[in-house]
């Protein structure tokens, strides 16, 4: 099984699909895709998670003023993203569809598993500051694909995402 140190996530108009070019070690990567379907299902408990812990250890009870730190906490993320080189997705030893995503929630991260056939598997482990940045590049790609964003979240979905680069690789 692998790990993502790194990776590119994009929106590829032919394949209708969200590509992760992910890097498990210098010099190797894979390539999964992810379905509109399975964004769709991911999506919630990720944000899930994110409202659980709240932002400084803080959940709000107010939901507005909960939205409006997730904003920007967001924000934060996105803005302390630093443009890196992406995966080439051309350098990948594997390339294959995510069937399903087993989501651990840990203390202080996110661990996600895509499984796919054949016992494809590679793992990645996200805390909260990479899991928004992820989220708001997520978003972002999705809007690319013109895939109805109206389940996201409205701390996800306001002008503060929409600010988010087209490509963006998180390591």
């Amino acid at each position: 099984m692998s790990e993502l140190q790194r990776f590119t996530t994009e929106y590829v108009e032919l394949e209708d699909r969200i590509r992760l070019s992910g890097e498990t070690a210098p010099g190797e990567a894979e390539v999964v895709w992810l379905t509109r379907r399975l964004i769709g299902r991911l999506v919630p408990h990720l944000c899930a998670w994110l409202e659980k812990q709240g932002v400084l250890g803080a959940v709000p009870e107010d939901p507005g003023v909960a939205d409006a730190l997730q904003g920007f906490a967001l924000q934060a993320a996105l803005q302390s993203l630093s443009p890196q080189p992406p995966v080439q997705p051309e350098t990948a030893r594997r390339n294959w569809l995510v069937h399903a995503v087993d989501v651990t929630a840990g203390e202080e991260a996110l661990r996600l598993a895509f499984r796919g056939a054949e016992a494809a598997r590679v793992e990645l482990t996200l805390q909260p500051q990479a899991l928004r940045q992820w989220l708001g590049i997520l978003h972002a790609q999705c809007g690319v694909a013109e895939w109805p964003l109206a389940s996201w979240p409205s701390w996800l979905t306001g002008p503060i995402a929409g600010g988010a680069p087209r490509v963006q690789m998180l390591h």
